[in-house]
């Protein structure tokens, strides 16, 4: 396994371009099962997350070729409908070709998901849902098996939006009979990418960004041409980067819309922002100020910023409360993060955060994606080294961080176990 050393204390310069966005790539590809023509995607990250999606979607039968960041998928031959265990242990997103296999096949079988250890993500809202549309469904050995001869539009109400419930359902209605309508979904951005793309492939799907989602069955769906949105939870992690080293940097490809939540914490901690266009704004600051923070479905904070900002206020002049409401065990990170002087106590939901005068580099480990995220922060502003083990978890979600952190001065290598 891979390593970081990272030797803090160095200001950042210059500018960082943001990758597409691996939340929007992955139920993007998944949605190549649900046309027999060529499916071109553009800005697809090279990220671990990827290489499994792409495993799997090989292992379904469809035909994958790759150069850079283009990914050129043909699903015409999928056979088999089987994602198995092997796969799907490693990545909960792999439940995303449950929906486009039901919806073109009207039958699937898809191991329960995997992921990081941040607490329980049933895919119960799924399974109801689509067992609303008309499909039989079983839990068989560990593999969630559905069947239906044609599924049929209707009323789906989820009891907590749901990003990937969302998606999923989304593409299970684009060849349902007559009219669906999610209520209460998701209204993430990623959302919005899905729905944008099987609109351009000719699906009806109205409503995405907001609670109710309307989606009219169509005969077929064409191929399609498709550049993925950039990545806004990459951008909010170089903002606190820039934050916490007291650095300014240019950071390029940002999604400016799709980060108000984010925006108005950074500023409130004391960041600034200086918007140069609509995908392009200089970040940095110098004094960081104590605030609350509740992680929220979108348009509220993201639960994937949360531990990026738990860092920045480890330094911050006074008492910070975080609330973490979407996962029951996210707050594995703040015992690392104490490793390195922090001052944090969780407990529940809850982190209390008190403000200390000076991080010290330590061996760290990393527990999950953005936990992995949160300890490369902190190291960047620690006095002396820090060595975080376990980033293979970083790899899932962060495309070559280490280089862009590098290109911008931070003091920071990969190195073998």
């Amino acid at each position: 396994m891979d390593k970081f050393i990272i030797e803090g204390g160095f200001k950042l310069s210059g500018y960082v371009e943001i990758s597409g966005s691996k939340n929007s790539s992955l139920p993007i590809m998944a949605a190549s099962l649900l046309t027999d023509k060529d499916v071109v995607l553009h800005n697809v990250p090279e990220l671990r997350d990827i290489n499994t999606m792409i495993k799997l979607l090989e292992n379904l039968g469809c035909r994958v070729e790759r150069k850079n960041k283009k990914l050129v998928l043909n699903c015409k031959n999928a056979g088999s409908l089987r994602a198995p265990y092997e796969l799907v242990k490693t990545m909960r997103a792999s439940i995303l070709v449950f929906g486009p296999l039901m919806s073109r096949f009207g039958y699937a079988e898809v191991s329960m998901p995997g992921g990081c250890a941040i607490g329980v993500r049933p895919v119960n809202l799924h399974i109801k849902a689509l067992e609303k549309m008309g499909a039989d469904i079983s839990i068989e050995h560990g593999y969630i098996v559905s069947k239906a001869r044609k599924l049929k539009g209707s009323q789906i109400y989820f009891d907590i939006p749901t990003v990937t419930g969302t998606e999923n359902v989304m593409m299970a209605s684009v060849f349902a009979d007559g009219t669906t309508f999610i209520k209460n979904a998701a209204k993430e951005p990623e959302v919005v990418d899905l729905a944008n793309m099987l609109n351009k492939m000719g699906a009806d799907i109205k409503g995405a960004g907001t609670s109710t989602i309307v989606i009219n069955g169509v005969d077929r769906l064409d191929g399609v041409d498709y550049a993925v949105m950039f990545d806004r939870i990459e951008a909010g992690t170089f903002m606190c980067a820039s934050l916490i080293t007291e650095s300014n940097i240019k950071i390029k490809n940002i999604p400016v819309y799709a980060m108000d939540a984010v925006f108005e914490k950074f500023k409130a901690v004391g960041g600034f922002i200086d918007i140069e266009s609509e995908d392009a704004a200089v970040v940095g600051g110098k004094d960081i100020f104590p605030i609350n923070i509740k992680t929220s479905v979108y348009p509220g904070f993201p639960t994937d910023m949360q531990a990026q900002f738990m860092s920045v206020l480890s330094l911050a002049k006074g008492t910070s409360i975080i609330e973490e409401t979407i996962f029951e065990n996210r707050f594995q990170h703040a015992a690392e993060l104490n490793r390195l002087n922090a001052n944090i106590s969780a407990i529940g939901n809850k982190a209390v955060i008190r403000g200390v005068d000076k991080l010290v580099g330590a061996k760290v480990m990393a527990t999950d994606l953005r936990a992995s995220a949160s300890l490369v922060i902190a190291g960047l502003a620690a006095e002396g080294v820090t060595e975080i083990s376990r980033i293979y978890h970083l790899d899932r979600g962060y495309e070559h961080l280490e280089e862009k952190l590098s290109n911008l001065g931070a003091k920071i290598r990969r190195v073998k176990e």
